[in-house]
């Protein structure tokens, strides 16, 4: 009996060693393979910042302390203003529909929220469009940051999910740093990027 108990013993041992042997291996395979680089990676570039002046009507988008490019926006109205703090960007939609209590909108000219909608950590407060144009630069949103359509197509391909965005209310040095003179995308700025000059930045995502 005893004979037998030790053999069962034995077995279940060897199957302990087994079982840690194999995911010993496993470990070392997967380090292998990080250090080599044989694991793909989708995207490899910095997390990027989108700093929002509430004062200075104006988006900018940085990475490593580096200004990408920056835009002008319209921010919440005095009745529904813009929430002040750091957020995350949740989601990212193409071609939204608007939804309203009793109100639905496709995508198109009259929606609201333009062509483009970036969803922010904080619920139903986004970075999109407009089918207002006259309305950027002013403060006249329901709480959202509003771009125009052709301004928020190039953001919307160089942000990605789980980039930070901040929104301050009051200058600082740094904000005055960032936002001295026209925005990129105001028509009378003289730093506009062209298209290709937009798509390489974009590129870095």
């Amino acid at each position: 009996m005893k004979a037998t108990q030790d053999r069962g013993a034995n077995a279940r041992a060897g199957e302990w060693l087994l079982l840690a042997w194999l995911l010993a291996a496993s470990s070392l395979a997967a380090a292998q393979n990080l250090g080599s680089g044989n694991m793909v990676q989708s995207n490899t570039r910095p997390i990027r910042q989108v700093l929002v002046s509430i004062s200075d009507r104006k988006l900018a988008v940085l990475e490593n302390g580096r200004v990408l490019r920056t835009f002008p926006v319209a921010v919440g109205a005095p009745v529904s203003p813009s929430p002040v703090g750091q957020f995350v960007i949740a989601n990212r939609i193409s071609n939204p529909t608007y939804y309203h209590p009793g109100v639905v909108i496709p995508a198109g000219s009259d929606n609201p929220i333009g062509p483009r909608w970036i969803g922010l950590s904080q619920k139903g407060v986004g970075i999109h469009g407009t089918n207002d144009s006259r309305s950027i630069g002013h403060a006249a949103s329901h709480g959202c940051i509003r771009l125009r359509n052709q301004d928020i197509e190039q953001l919307f391909a160089m942000v990605r999910v789980g980039d930070v965005v901040v929104i301050r209310a009051e200058p600082d040095q740094e904000m005055a740093q960032i936002f001295a003179g026209p925005a990129d995308g105001d028509a009378a700025g003289v730093s506009q990027l062209s298209t290709e000059s937009a798509v390489q930045a974009a590129e870095g995502q």
